[in-house]
C-alpha cells in the first residue's frame, strides 16, 4: 500500500507557490539557496526517492488529504462496530478470530499512518500556507488532537497476555479516534453534489451504531440474567432457531430498533435490572426521536428554502391573486409561468444566489455561464473581453410565455434584450402580421439605449416584439449599459457606430454636414472647460492657504497689541468725549496739563509755530532761533519760556477762549487738526494695523 502510494506520489508535478501541489518539497529540497530562483522560469524538479519522503507536506485543501480522510472513515468505523460485537457476542469473536485480529492491527497501521500524515499537515498563517516540517511538527506536538491519537495508539493489546485474546474491550482506546471521522464526513458533506441527502445519510449511520451498541448491552444482560429467564431477556439457546449466531444478533438488533422507535409491542420488564435497561433505552429514544424530527425538518427547510431562491413564491403570489379577485384567465397565465419554471428548472434570481461569493468567483461564474450567449450577439463580437465580462455581470435572466409582448412600439426603452432561448416575432401593430421572426444569440432594444444623435425617434421602441413559444431573454438595463462603456471608449464609439448604420437602413436618423466638426469643436470646448476648472481650483487652493495664513497673522498682531495697549486705554477713549475730556483735563491741574502738553508737543506744536504766527508759538520759534544763534544766552531764555508755558499753560488757554472771533477761529483749527491726528491713531488701533511700528511712532501718547 505505501509503496502504490509512493508510485501516486511520483507522478505528482510541482506547481508554484500559489498553486502548491498534493506533496510539495521544502526549499532545501528544491536546492534553492538564497538566489536559488533567479534567472529561471521554472526551476527543474528532482527525481522522487525514499529519502526525499521527509521533505514533504500535505496541503489540507488538495484531493490527497480529502481521499485520505475518507479512507480513514473505515477502520474508525470498523472499531465502533466490531469491538463492542465481539465483546458481546462470544460466537461471533470465537468463530473468526483470526480475522478480527488481522482487521485490527490494519487498522492500527491506518492509526499510525494518520499521524505521521497529521504531522505534515500544512496550515495557513496570516493567508499564507506554512509548509516548514519542523513547525508542522511543532503544532501538531502541542496540540489536543496529538494526545487523543497517542492516546488511541496506547499498546493495550499487552493485556492479551493476562486476559486472553477474547478480551477485545481492551482495544476502547481505539475509539478516541472518532474527531477524525468527524472531520471526513463534514468534508464529504461540503464537497457532495446532494449535501440534504448526505445528511439523512449520516443521520441514519448515527443511529444504526447507536442500536447496534443497544443490541449489544441487550444481549450480553440477558446472558448475565439468564437466556430464557423471562419474557424480556433473549430466549433459551435451547429452543430451535435461537443458537444460531445470526439469529442472536438479528434479534437483539430489532428488540434495540423496537425500543428506540416505540414502534411495535415489546416486552414487559419484571427485574430491576430489565427495569433500568428500559427507562434508560427510553430516554435515548427520546433524544433520537427529537434529532431525527429536527433533522429531517432542517432537510425540508432547507429544500423549501433552495426553492424559493431559485423560483418566487408561487404560494404567496397566489394567495395575493385569490384575495384581489384576479380572473381566471390571467391565473391560469400566472402558473403556467410557474410551471414552465420548475419544470425546465429555469432560474430567474441567479444574482440573489451568488451574491455572497467574491467577485472575482461572481465573475468567473457568469463568464461560463452566460459568455457564450453574449459571443454569439454581433454588436459584441469585436469588443474587448474586459467590456464582455463586466457586461455578464448585469444581465439579468427573464422569461416570457407564448403571446406575451416583450416590447410595444413607441414605448421609452430602459433596457436591450438577448435572446438566450426560444423565439420572438416582429409584428405590426395588428399583432397578427409578422415582418421577422428572431431566434437564439439574436438581440433588440440596443437603439433606445445607446443615445445616438441624430435618432428621430429618440429613446422609443420603433417596433412590436412578441413572444411565440416560451423564451428565455437577458435585459441589460441603460444605466448598467452606460456605466460600463463609461469605462471602454473605444468599445463605445464602436457600438454607436453600428448603430448609426442600423437606423441609417431604418431611414430615421438625421444626418448632418458638420455632425462630426461640431461633435469635435464640443469636445475641444469639453477639454478646454476641464482645464480652466482645474486652474480655478489650483488658484482657489492657494487663495484659502494664504487666508489661513494671514487670519493666522492678524490674530497674532492683535494678541500683541492688546497686550501693549492695557496701560493707555484711557487715551483712545477720548477720541469719542473730546469736550468732557478736555474739562477734566483743565480742573485736574498740572498731571492733566503734562499729558496735553506731550500731545501738542509731539505732534501739533510744530504745526502750531507755522500757523499760530504772533502767539505762543511765535515765541517758541524765537526762542529756537535763539538757542541757534545766540548760545547760552539763548538757551536760557528758551528754558524759561519753556517753564512758563508749562506752569501757565491752562490760564493761558482760558484767556485765549475770551480773545476776538479771530483767534479763536484759529485756535479752533488747531484743535481740530490735533483731534484729526488722535482720531486716526484711534481708528488705526481699532483695524489692527498698527502692531509692530504702533508702539513706536506714537509713544509720545504715554
Amino acid at each position: 500500500m505505501l509503496l502504490g502510494i509512493h508510485l501516486r506520489l511520483g507522478s505528482c508535478c510541482h506547481g508554484d507557490e500559489l498553486h502548491l501541489p498534493r506533496w510539495r518539497p521544502t526549499r532545501k529540497q528544491n536546492g534553492e539557496g538564497a538566489e536559488g530562483g533567479k534567472g529561471e522560469d521554472k526551476p527543474k524538479e528532482p527525481k522522487m526517492n525514499w529519502r526525499d519522503w521527509r521533505h514533504w507536506i500535505v496541503n489540507p485543501s488538495e484531493e490527497f488529504y480529502y481521499v485520505w480522510l475518507q479512507v480513514m472513515t473505515f477502520p474508525i468505523f470498523y472499531n465502533w462496530v466490531i469491538i463492542i460485537c465481539r465483546a458481546c457476542f462470544y460466537s461471533i469473536d470465537e468463530n473468526f478470530l483470526a480475522v478480527w485480529l488481522t482487521l485490527d492491527y490494519i487498522s492500527d497501521l491506518f492509526y499510525m499512518t494518520d499521524m505521521a500524515v497529521r504531522g505534515r499537515t500544512a496550515f495557513l498563517e496570516q493567508g499564507i500556507l506554512v509548509h516548514e516540517v519542523s513547525r508542522l511538527r511543532s503544532k501538531y506536538l502541542l496540540s489536543r488532537s496529538f494526545l487523543l491519537d497517542l492516546a488511541s495508539m496506547l499498546p493495550t493489546d499487552l493485556l492479551y497476555l493476562h486476559l486472553g485474546v477474547h478480551m477485545p474491550l481492551v482495544r476502547l482506546n481505539r475509539l478516541l479516534r472518532t474527531s477524525r471521522l468527524s472531520e471526513a464526513l463534514d468534508r464529504m458533506e461540503t464537497r457532495t453534489a446532494y449535501p440534504n441527502t448526505f445528511r439523512i445519510a449520516k443521520l441514519m449511520l448515527y443511529i444504526f451504531v447507536l442500536i447496534h451498541w443497544n443490541a449489544c448491552l441487550y444481549f450480553a444482560l440477558s446472558r448475565y440474567m439468564g437466556f430464557g429467564s423471562d419474557s424480556w431477556v433473549y430466549p433459551n439457546m435451547s429452543e430451535p432457531g435461537f443458537a444460531s449466531m445470526q439469529r442472536q444478533y438479528i434479534h437483539c438488533f430489532w428488540f434495540s430498533a423496537q425500543i428506540f422507535t416505540t414502534v411495535g409491542d415489546t416486552p414487559l420488564p419484571l427485574r430491576e435490572e430489565e427495569y433500568l435497561f428500559m427507562i434508560a433505552d427510553l430516554l435515548i429514544a427520546v433524544l433520537v426521536f427529537a434529532s431525527i424530527v429536527g433533522n429531517v425538518g432542517n432537510v425540508i427547510v432547507s429544500l423549501r428554502s433552495r426553492d424559493n431562491v431559485f423560483f418566487p413564491n408561487h404560494e404567496l403570489v397566489k394567495s395575493y391573486l385569490h384575495s384581489r379577485h384576479i380572473s381566471k384567465d390571467l391565473r391560469h397565465r400566472v402558473n403556467s409561468w410557474y410551471q414552465h419554471l420548475h419544470i425546465n428548472k429555469k432560474i430567474t434570481r441567479e444574482n440573489e444566489i451568488l451574491q455572497l461569493l467574491p467577485a472575482s468567483l461572481r465573475t468567473d461564474i457568469a463568464v461560463s455561464v452566460h459568455l457564450p450567449t453574449m459571443s454569439k450577439v454581433s454588436i459584441f463580437q469585436n469588443c474587448e473581453t474586459s467590456l464582455l465580462e463586466e457586461l455578464v455581470l448585469k444581465l439579468t435572466p427573464q422569461v416570457y410565455s407564448p403571446g406575451e409582448y416583450v416590447c410595444k412600439k413607441g414605448d421609452v426603452g430602459h433596457e436591450m434584450y438577448i435572446i438566450k432561448e426560444g423565439k420572438l416575432a416582429v409584428v405590426a401593430d395588428d399583432g397578427v402580421t409578422q415582418y421577422a421572426v428572431l431566434g437564439d444569440g439574436q438581440f433588440f432594444g440596443e437603439i433606445s439605449i445607446l443615445n445616438i444623435k441624430g435618432n428621430k425617434s429618440g429613446n422609443r421602441r420603433t417596433a412590436n416584439i412578441r413572444s411565440i413559444g416560451h423564451s428565455d431573454l437577458f435585459s441589460l438595463s441603460k444605466e448598467d449599459l452606460t456605466a460600463t462603456l463609461s469605462e471602454f471608449p473605444a468599445a463605445k464609439r464602436h457600438l454607436e457606430e453600428k448603430g448609426r448604420q442600423i437606423l441609417t437602413k431604418m431611414g430615421i436618423l438625421e444626418e448632418t454636414a458638420d455632425d462630426g466638426s461640431q461633435q469635435e469643436r464640443m469636445e475641444t470646448r469639453v477639454e478646454h472647460l476641464e482645464r480652466t476648472l482645474d486652474t480655478l481650483r489650483t488658484k482657489l487652493a492657494r487663495l484659502m492657504m494664504e487666508l489661513e495664513s494671514s487670519t493666522l497673522k492678524l490674530k497674532t498682531r492683535v494678541e500683541q497689541l492688546e497686550l501693549q495697549t492695557e496701560g493707555w486705554g484711557g487715551v483712545v477713549a477720548e477720541g469719542g468725549e473730546e469736550e468732557e475730556v478736555k474739562e477734566e483735563e483743565v480742573k485736574e491741574g498740572e498731571v492733566g496739563f503734562k499729558v496735553w502738553g506731550r500731545l501738542w508737543r509731539g505732534r501739533g506744536g510744530r504745526e502750531r509755530e507755522r500757523e499760530g504766527g504772533d502767539g505762543e508759538g511765535g515765541e517758541e520759534g524765537e526762542g529756537e532761533r535763539g538757542e541757534g544763534d545766540g548760545g547760552d544766552g539763548m538757551v536760557d531764555e528758551g528754558e524759561k519760556d519753556g517753564k512758563e508755558e508749562e506752569m501757565g499753560g491752562g490760564e493761558k488757554m482760558d484767556v485765549e477762549r475770551g480773545e476776538e472771533k479771530e483767534e479763536v477761529t484759529a485756535q479752533d483749527e488747531e484743535e481740530k487738526s490735533g483731534e484729526k491726528e488722535r482720531w486716526r491713531v484711534v481708528r488705526q488701533i481699532n483695524k489692527g494695523s498698527l502692531v509692530s511700528d504702533g508702539v513706536n511712532e506714537f509713544s509720545w501718547l504715554q
